[in-house]
């Protein structure tokens, strides 16, 4: 007569039940043995056999709510208490333990029905003894039902509820332990973007414009200069290093763009984006080009932000994400059709550790690109960044491409 998920409460209750049976039988078995009446040997023998009967399915691991053995256990129960009440009015008083047992172990459909039955049994047993009859003969029995069917329900009701706060309590623990992985996973991705390009800004540029520089000196030095074989040295130290430089900034480019193109990321990102009943779709407009590293970093962080926010605030079913490719600028569009917020009161900063609107607009403006955002209560959500494509041999997030500061460097060296 376990339950299924056991607590101090449940056990505490389950002695009081237990306690309450035992000194209910020791109670009819002394009244009906002190007035000294013709049956109480045969009392006290079906109040034992009760008792063994009770302590056996109490202790049988068989007997568990909503099963065919505690069914049996109650039916046998309830005949040696239907023999006890024909024998002593003082077996009336059993009903009510009898009550709470039929409602813990039988379904919910069968519960009630079954206390009011035996109610009714308990008032028609004991009429037939001569006892003086009053409302309370009627009122007692019947009350008793109710107080036994009000009890259960509530406390069935009580325990749900804690069951589901708990669920909750653990799927928010989980979230949380979640978010905080996602945020650290985050700032290290940040902070790579951000080293790469430092990089790219200081050490490759430099180095770039020191190595043509070096080779501009060595044509104007002769062949036999004694300056020739150390600027050569110094040239090729410098390529060296530039080298160097340029694999430390792929190394520092987020993960997704190592295996294939941008659209090939978003595929990817696209598939592995889950959350109940949403579903993710991936196109790409016109004809995609090659784009700048900090292009496909930009685009992709703006897709996996708003595909974020999605997922935790939108309650959306469908999300699509669109890069379109054109003639002299490129846009990522992700729309949704959740529930939407109002866009004059969005928020200042990100709530996810920069990867907010802000954030998203910050990234865009640095590549001298905007970011739009519709969206409306109930409308969903479309957030759409557009970048210029840099000109051929000009300029890629704000910074001189290598080859183009390479050519002009060794026009004015040369």
């Amino acid at each position: 007569m376990d339950s299924l998920t056991p607590t101090p409460v449940t056990a505490a209750l389950r002695l009081c039940l237990h306690a309450l049976l035992a000194g209910l039988l020791v109670l009819t078995a002394l009244r009906t043995a002190g007035d000294g009446t013709a049956h109480a040997t045969a009392v006290l023998v079906l109040a034992g056999v009760m008792a063994a009967l009770y302590g056996a399915g109490a202790l049988a691991p068989a007997v568990q709510p909503r099963t065919r053995a505690a069914a049996v256990w109650l039916a046998a129960l309830g005949a040696v208490w239907l023999a006890l009440l024909a024998l002593s009015p003082e077996a009336l008083w059993l009903a009510f333990p009898l009550y709470f047992l039929q409602l813990h172990l039988l379904p919910a459909r069968w519960g009630p029905p079954t206390v009011a039955l035996t109610a009714v049994a308990a008032i028609a047993g004991f009429l037939p003894h001569g006892q003086e009859v009053s409302p309370g003969t009627f009122i007692g029995p019947l009350l008793g039902a109710a107080v036994a069917v009000a009890t259960v329900l509530g406390y069935d009701a009580l325990f749900r509820e804690s069951e589901r706060r708990r669920e909750l309590i653990e799927e928010l623990v989980s979230t949380r332990a979640e978010l905080a992985e996602a945020e650290r996973t985050a700032g290290t991705l940040a902070e790579r973007e951000r080293l790469a390009r430092e990089i790219h800004d200081t050490l490759a540029q430099g180095l770039s414009s020191i190595q043509l520089l070096l080779r501009a000196a060595e044509r104007s030095l002769p062949e036999d200069a004694p300056a020739t074989p150390h600027v050569r040295r110094a040239r090729e130290a410098a390529q060296d290093n530039l080298a160097e430089a340029r694999r430390f900034v792929r190394a520092l480019t987020p993960p997704d763009l190592h295996r294939g193109s941008l659209p090939a990321a978003l595929t990817r990102l696209s598939s592995r984006t889950s959350a109940p009943e949403l579903a993710v779709r991936f196109a790409v407009s016109g004809r995609p080009v090659a784009l700048p590293t900090p292009y496909e970093v930009a685009l992709l962080r703006t897709a996996q932000s708003a595909l974020a926010n999605t997922v935790r605030h939108s309650g959306a079913r469908r999300a699509e994400i669109t890069l379109s490719f054109m003639e002299t600028s490129v846009s990522l569009d992700v729309v949704d059709d959740g529930q939407g917020f109002d866009t004059a009161a969005e928020p200042v900063g990100g709530e996810s550790g920069g990867f907010g609107l802000p954030a998203m607009r910050a990234r865009a403006r640095s590549l001298g690109g905007r970011l739009s955002v519709e969206s409306g209560h109930g409308r969903g959500t479309a957030v759409a960044v557009t970048l210029p494509l840099p000109a051929a041999g000009g300029r890629a997030y704000g910074y001189p491409d290598d080859a183009a500061n390479a050519a002009g460097t060794e026009g004015r060296a040369a």
